[in-house]
């Protein structure tokens, strides 16, 4: 393939004309990293293979500026054949690289500093760094084995040889490092404090936060507290793993959310009746809600099914807490709820909070990380902390809407 065109072009879209991130993206190899990959068609997962395909059709996918899943459950594209048709949800991916370049510039890397990238994936991040630092300052880390050997291996191949290691980070990360770049989602709480302890005063961590859109980034002060703010940028990345496969998911939770009370069948004796305020919406991609939705109210489980003008929205939580909106398209849903807590009206006051107030406090809001892990955000009198002894979070202050502030 001639690929050289396709990654200038790429990188004239990514980055600025001036930017530094111009040569390293436009001198990558992309779809050597990428070679096959998983794509949606009609439900399902089917393999694509690069060296199979016309090479404009591979050089369009390989150098568009979005992600390709490379690894669904425990079952890598490398391994697969035509006919296969895994099941879950992806575990790996080739990240957009439009999203990795601006990860880097976040990072603020310097000449010499050595460089965590942390869930090695495709590669794709070492190898910018690698052409950016050098890659003697990169460390490359992921808990996949064959994903820090296929990395490994392939950026070999184009001439670079950063440290590839593999681990957990959510258990321990070894070394130290200046900058600390994460492209998976990391848990507030103790998976936060082992990446920390990797990171000196003085260091600059990046990171998205699991199960949210939010990405933050601050300074290592010498107390060891890691200061700094939730980026206006916001992006949705996968969770970090601890194994070969993500933990059993909790869809049972939200079974009980769609067949308990009313027309759904039999539930729990005890259900919650009544009409919403709000239309039904898509929570499962309405990022910012559903950021906030995690802050204050940490592992509910979302869901949303749309036909015709028909709208469902289910929540559910693992303290048993669930919630089921339908409606026909904008009118005011039939809300069923139970368990211990309301989540359909934990949702109902942020949407009073936004429309009062025009915007959420979550970008752009202060960020302090403690040495355990846990996050505290604040913009004005608004307050919230994740991951530390109050697995429900706390969120104070702001103004009140209709009675009720974001407080559960």
């Amino acid at each position: 393939m001639e690929w050289q065109a396709h990654a200038r072009r790429l990188a004239t879209e990514i980055s600025d004309p001036v930017s530094r991130w111009l040569a390293p993206v436009a001198r990558v190899p992309r779809h050597e990293l990428v070679p096959r990959w998983w794509e949606r068609d009609g439900g399902a997962w089917v393999l694509r293979d690069g060296a199979c395909a016309d090479p404009d059709t591979w050089a369009e996918v390989a150098y568009a500026d979005t992600s390709l899943v490379t690894r669904v459950g425990a079952f890598h594209a490398d391994h697969a054949q035509p006919g296969d048709r895994p099941t879950g949800l992806p575990t790996s991916c080739g990240t957009l690289p439009g999203l990795v370049v601006r990860m880097l510039r976040l990072a603020r890397l310097g000449d010499g500093l050595p460089v965590l990238d942390l869930g090695t994936g495709t590669g794709l991040l070492a190898a910018y760094a690698s052409f950016r630092v050098g890659a003697q300052h990169v460390t490359s880390l992921d808990v996949d084995p064959y994903l820090v050997s296929a990395a490994g291996d392939r950026l070999a191949g184009l001439g670079h040889h950063p440290k590839m290691v593999t681990a957990d980070a959510t258990d321990h990360v070894p070394g130290t490092y200046e900058r600390i770049v994460s492209t998976v989602g990391l848990p507030p709480g103790p998976g936060l404090r082992a990446v920390l302890a990797a990171l000196p005063p003085g260091g600059r961590l990046v990171t998205p936060l699991a199960r949210t859109s939010l990405i933050v980034t601050g300074w290592k002060r010498s107390n060891g507290d890691v200061v700094g703010r939730v980026e206006w940028e916001w992006a949705r990345f996968m969770p970090a793993r601890s194994g070969d496969d993500y933990p059993p998911g909790r869809d049972g939770l939200l079974d009980l959310a769609r067949n308990a009370g009313g027309d759904g069948g039999a539930g729990p004796d005890e259900v919650e009746t009544s009409t919403g305020r709000y239309p039904v919406v898509d929570v499962v991609n309405a990022w910012e809600l559903r950021s906030m939705l995690e802050v204050t109210t940490p592992g509910v489980e979302l869901d949303y099914v749309a036909r015709g003008r028909g709208r469902t929205a289910c929540l559910a939580h693992p303290d048993g807490s669930w919630a089921r909106a339908s409606a026909e398209w904008c009118d005011p849903p039939t809300v069923h709820q139970g368990g211990p807590r309301r989540l359909w009206d934990a949702l109902e006051r942020i949407r009073s909070y936004l429309n009062t107030e025009g915007s959420l406090p979550l970008y752009g809001a202060h960020v302090r990380i403690t040495p355990d892990g846990t996050v505290h955000l604040s913009r004005g009198l608004w307050r919230a902390s994740m991951g530390g002894s109050f697995l429900d979070g706390v969120s104070n202050g702001g103004p009140s809407v209709g009675g009720s502030s974001l407080r559960d």
